[in-house]
């Protein structure tokens, strides 16, 4: 991704934040110039905090504009290029399973993420219990790449980026645990991911 310094395009962002991550997946691919300032969560800048009064991370500032959701800067990110078509652009159907299955990552899964990450605070149930509970999210995936290699589609789409940083985070709560679970086809999947220059590029530290 471009760190070069445009009029109006700026994305305060946190290197480790899941949802800064895919925003910035999302502008890589799209090739916005765009400059990167890393936020730390503990001094937030007054710039960003002026423009987005809520505090988090990813906020993009761009010709004027405030976006301050992750899932709308990848919107409009693919509005200015989308040159695979990650938006499924000719199938209303598609659009809608994109929709729904970024919908239950955010809204379902992300919660048994964040239990199952910091069991310790949610002392009413042991960690294996919260794993199990997102564990069904990971068996659907599964079931998708096992008929293809990307979630919807021949080629990678926006649910295969904006679920990306959230599987990627619930594998390497436990690394020894996710690499014998029988999810074959979401392992090859998220490694394919980690290891892709799109994906080095946004996570390379020079960003911070």
């Amino acid at each position: 991704m471009s760190t070069q310094a445009t009029p109006g395009a700026t994305l305060y962002s946190f290197r480790r934040c899941p949802y800064a991550m895919r925003a910035r997946l999302a502008l890589s691919y799209a090739a916005v110039p765009v400059r990167i300032v890393e936020v730390s969560l503990k001094a937030k800048p007054a710039e960003m905090l002026a423009l987005s009064p809520k505090g988090t991370v990813p906020v993009l500032a761009v010709d004027g504009r405030v976006i301050d959701e992750s899932l709308e800067i990848m919107h409009w990110a693919l509005a200015q290029h989308d040159p695979e078509d990650w938006r499924l652009s000719a199938d209303p159907a598609a659009q809608a399973r994109i929709a729904a299955l970024i919908a239950e990552n955010d809204q379902v899964f992300k919660v048994h993420l964040n239990r199952y990450k910091y069991a310790e605070r949610y002392p009413e149930a042991p960690m294996e219990h919260y794993r199990g509970q997102g564990e069904v999210f990971l068996a659907r995936l599964d079931g998708l790449l096992q008929e293809q290699r990307y979630l919807l589609a021949e080629h990678p789409s926006l649910a295969d980026m904006a679920l990306l940083p959230f599987v990627r985070q619930f594998a390497h709560v436990d690394r020894e645990w996710f690499a014998q679970a029988p999810y074959g086809a979401l392992q090859e999947w998220l490694r394919g991911w980690l290891e892709s220059p799109l994906f080095g590029g946004v996570m390379a530290k020079s960003l911070a």
